[in-house]
């Protein structure tokens, strides 16, 4: 499967609630952070990890990042329009998964980012995956190696790379970063309209096929107004 992560869908349709007064003007993918917008970080990532085509999904102010998208060369972006209905994660994939094909994706989050130190994350993701035994393979991050999240992490990896919930395991918590490679077989049979993809990574957790990798650098997490400045320091030292 050749064409594996060649294509990425990028989340971006939310409201940005928590980054008011900031979001009443734009939409929370393009605040800037460093100078720079959020979800620039998202597609630098993606440039240095051999994606060549992108679907973003827009709803909240989705002229200004329709704008954004028609400025990008490389990966070339298509817009998956959701202004009738705003339908989380899970169902913003489901609408777009037409566009997407029928190798396994990545999906990134336009709201936070990571830094690679040593080989790419996106490219470890690829490397990594397994369609035999994968459905979706997330990048999970060591709390210690957050900035701006103040939460008490999502997961807990197996020796063999699967992933399962925090509540009643034991072992390291890890925190999902806002990036993974999915097969679109996840897909079938799913709810129609809104629901999250936590619903997804649940039923593949039941049948052993939900798996991460540890991402090796830092992520930032820009929740609120006030983590812009702790993720600009933390970006300095």
């Amino acid at each position: 499967m050749t064409d594996i992560g060649t294509t990425a869908m990028v989340l971006a349709a939310g409201y940005g609630l928590r980054m008011r007064p900031l979001t009443l003007v734009r939409p929370k993918p393009l605040i800037e952070v460093n100078g720079k917008p959020l979800i620039d970080y998202c597609v630098d990532n993606m440039r240095t990890s051999g994606v060549t085509r992108a679907v973003v999904n827009v709803h909240y102010l989705l002229e200004q990042l329709e704008d954004w998208a028609v400025r990008q060369a490389l990966p070339s972006f298509e817009i998956s329009d959701e202004r009738d209905e705003l339908l989380d994660t899970g169902g913003g994939i489901a609408r777009a998964l037409h566009r997407l094909g029928d190798a396994p994706f990545f999906v990134i989050n336009s709201d936070s980012f990571w830094v690679d130190e040593g080989e790419p994350a996106l490219q470890r993701l690829r490397n990594t995956w397994d369609d035999k035994r994968m459905d979706c393979l997330l990048l999970v991050c060591p709390l210690n190696m957050t900035a701006g999240y103040g939460g008490a992490g999502d997961f807990v990896r197996s020796e063999d790379g699967r992933l399962r919930r925090v509540g009643g395991t034991t072992g390291e918590r890890l925190v999902y970063i806002g990036g993974f490679l999915v097969h679109p077989r996840i897909f079938a049979d799913v709810p129609g309209g809104r629901f999250s993809m936590n619903v997804l990574w649940d039923r593949a957790i039941e049948q052993g096929r939900l798996f991460g990798i540890v991402h090796s650098g830092r992520w930032f997490h820009v929740g609120t107004p006030d983590a812009i400045a702790v993720v600009e320091a933390a970006m300095k030292g």
